[in-house]
This record gives C-alpha cells, sequence and structure tokens, in this order.
C-alpha cells in the first residue's frame, strides 16, 4: 500500500531524514518507535506533502506522492492525525466531524461513527475547547475516519493522556485493526505500540536502527535500551 524507498528530507539545510525505507501493507499496524528528536513526525510529514523529499520516493499503490500537495493525498485515501489533534475549538463535536466528511458513499458516516465513539455522540453538542484531552483525541481520530481514508496515520495518540484514557486509545486501534483498515502509528509509548503494531521501526536521528516484530523488540536489550529509555 504505502512505501517509502531512501527517502532524505530537509528543513532548510539540516539534514532530517537520512535513508528512511518502510512499507504497511493492506490491513497492517505499522509503528514508528523513538525519542523525541529522532524524526518521527518528520517522517510523517514527509508522506503527507507538507515537506517535500529532497531523495528518494513515497509511493502509494504505486502512486509517485512525492510532488503532491498534502490535500492531494490525502484525497488519495488518507486520514492524517497531528500530534496537536487540530480539532476546531469554536465548532461543535458534530460540526467537527461533518465538515470533514468525504461527499459520497463510505463507511464512515456520522451515524458509525457515534456507535464507534459512544462519548461523542453524547458530547455532539459540546464545542472543542470544552472537551477533554482524551474526547478531543478520539474527536481527531473520528474526523479523520469522516474522510473515509484507507490508511490512517496517528501521530503521537497517546501523548498526554492520563492511562486509564491511553488503554481507551489503545482499544480504538485494535477496533480499527480488526476493521481492516491500515495504520502508520508514531508513538513514543512502547506498552502502546506493542499492544497494536504487527512490526515496529525504531528510529534514531533520523535513521531506522531496527525493524521487526513486537517479540522480536521485546527482546532486544540494547534497542531498548540505548533508543528507547527502557
Amino acid at each position: 500500500m504505502l512505501e517509502l524507498t531512501d527517502v532524505h528530507a530537509y528543513y532548510g539545510d539540516s539534514h532530517i531524514l537520512h535513508g528512511i525505507s518502510l512499507s504497511v501493507r493492506d490491513g497492517e499496524v505499522v509503528c514508528l518507535l523513538g525519542r523525541n528528536g529522532a524524526g518521527k513526525t518528520t517522517t510523517i510529514l514527509t508522506i503527507m506533502g507538507y515537506l517535500k523529499p529532497r531523495f528518494g520516493r513515497i509511493a502509494y499503490r504505486g502512486q509517485d506522492l512525492g510532488t503532491l500537495p498534502p490535500h492531494a493525498i490525502a484525497r488519495l485515501g488518507f486520514g492524517f492525525v497531528p500530534q496537536e489533534r487540530g480539532i476546531f475549538p469554536s465548532l461543535s463535536v458534530r460540526e467537527n466531524l461533518t465538515v470533514f466528511a468525504r461527499a459520497g458513499s463510505g463507511a464512515w458516516t456520522l451515524k458509525r461513527i457515534y456507535q464507534f465513539f459512544p462519548r461523542l455522540h453524547e458530547r455532539e453538542r459540546n464545542l472543542g475547547f470544552q472537551l477533554s484531552g482524551g474526547e478531543q483525541q478520539m474527536l481527531s481520530i473520528a474526523r479523520a475516519l469522516m474522510l473515509n481514508p484507507s490508511l490512517l496515520l496517528l501521530d503521537e495518540p497517546s501523548e498526554g493522556l492520563a492511562p486509564m484514557i491511553v488503554q481507551e486509545i489503545i482499544e480504538i486501534v485494535k477496533n480499527l485493526k480488526q476493521d481492516g483498515l491500515a495504520i502508520l502509528l508514531v508513538e513514543q509509548n512502547l506498552r502502546t505500540a506493542l499492544a497494536v503494531a504487527d512490526r515496529h521501526h525504531v528510529l534514531s536521528k533520523g535513521e531506522i536502527c531496527f525493524t521487526g516484530v513486537s517479540g522480536e523488540l521485546e527482546n532486544n536489550d540494547f534497542v531498548l535500551r540505548n533508543y528507547l529509555s527502557v
């Protein structure tokens, strides 16, 4: 579905990504792990077209994304949940959802969103700024689903949330996985990553230093100690 091949990205003259290669298959959850500044969010922003790769190739179902703007990439079937959530604080929950709805038929209707996120149904008349952090995160995920994506990109969905709410987010991602949605997940929380992902890529200083499944990551003391501070 998604394939990055030897991707290099820069902020001005600063070389941030150094040859990132990874793939996401249909129905798979792939996690990018690493400390702050490792290049995880930059990888997501480069995939989404906010930052253009200077070298290498990003392809979605064989189509090169390198020159496309973010809105065109989204229309191909991408749903993006940014780290800062980006909900509209002065719009109601319902308005936040419907303003992003993609015209035409699709699996993710407002009715299904409310079935999947009953708390959002309860708060549908509340404004964005009136929601808790966990509710804002749910709304950000739900809003991305209203685009009916085939690939969902989640940037640090558990950041800053209480452990009970993190568990709710984990269950949401698990349910989306069971529904067959492919997900590229950026995380610092190792427990969250191990609970939901099929494969993991650990980044350090803009390079992938480990690739493997959960069992391989859990048993790699060197990677856990040196790159994830576990």
